[in-house]
């Protein structure tokens, strides 16, 4: 298996960033939601990186009174960016209480927890299309293996910087753009259900990483587990299925 070296790959995607933008908005600016967890503050360091911290817009979405906010608030500070908050809090709820109010009080539980998420990608877009933006998807490998995200709400964005990189990959790039250990080591979580992502998950991002690299892994249980979730949730890795008519168009030049 090739050698990961931190340095390379994080030159490499900076690079690739600076492409992007070359080829899809030379003049844009890069829009992100910034939580204060890895996947956030190393896609936002390395597109400061790449663009100029001028450049980078980092939207700040608390749901309500969110104990973590501060993280992200010196997240934004430390990378020098522009910040933006948007308090999501009063649109979930009118969501929800509509939504509740249609469905006779019977919302799943998981459309629930899912609508914040969608809330914050709409709300990235808004801001995105009023500032002249390309919006970051900032998921990384590990979490999209297993379908660990939200469709329409963390799984969208312009470009992904992370999305080829596990877990382990993506605090070593953090590390690589020198951001300190309080960005890189948060125990990842969600932000909707009050649980980390091991707890839901059942396994640790470590024995993931190790079986999506290697291929091993100790545990036949988790490895059923983890190969039934990958299955699964594979349609949200791919575009969305479309009859296709047999009539000709044009190809683009």
């Amino acid at each position: 298996m090739k050698e990961f070296c931190a340095a390379e790959v994080k030159d490499n995607c900076v690079a690739w960033i600076r492409d992007f933008f070359d080829k899809n908005g030379k003049d844009c600016n890069c829009v992100i939601g910034i939580s204060g967890g890895k996947d956030s503050s190393v896609a936002a360091a390395l597109c400061a990186e790449a663009l100029g911290r001028e450049r980078v817009i980092g939207v700040l979405m608390p749901n309500g009174e969110q104990s973590d906010i501060d993280i992200a608030r010196r997240l934004v500070d430390f990378l020098g960016i522009q910040g933006i908050t948007v308090n999501i809090g009063p649109i979930v709820q009118a969501a929800t209480q509509s939504v509740q109010t249609a469905l006779s009080n019977d919302m799943s539980s998981q459309a629930a927890v899912n609508l914040p998420a969608r809330i914050r990608m709409t709300v990235l877009y808004a801001v995105s299309q009023s500032m002249n933006g390309r919006v970051v998807n900032t998921c990384n490998l590990s979490e999209a293996w297993v379908g660990y995200s939200t469709r329409y709400g963390d799984s969208a964005g312009d470009f992904s910087p992370l999305s080829d990189l596990t877990v382990a990959e993506v605090k070593q790039l953090g590390r690589a753009a020198g951001l300190p250990d309080e960005f890189v080591e948060k125990v990842p979580s969600d932000g909707l259900c009050g649980k980390s992502d091991e707890d839901n998950l059942g396994f640790s991002y470590a024995v993931l990483d190790k079986y999506i690299r290697t291929g091993e892994i100790e545990n036949l249980s988790v490895k059923e587990k983890i190969d039934n979730l990958h299955a699964k949730n594979l349609f949200k890795l791919q575009l969305m299925p479309k009859f296709e008519s047999g009539f000709p168009c044009i190809k683009a030049r």
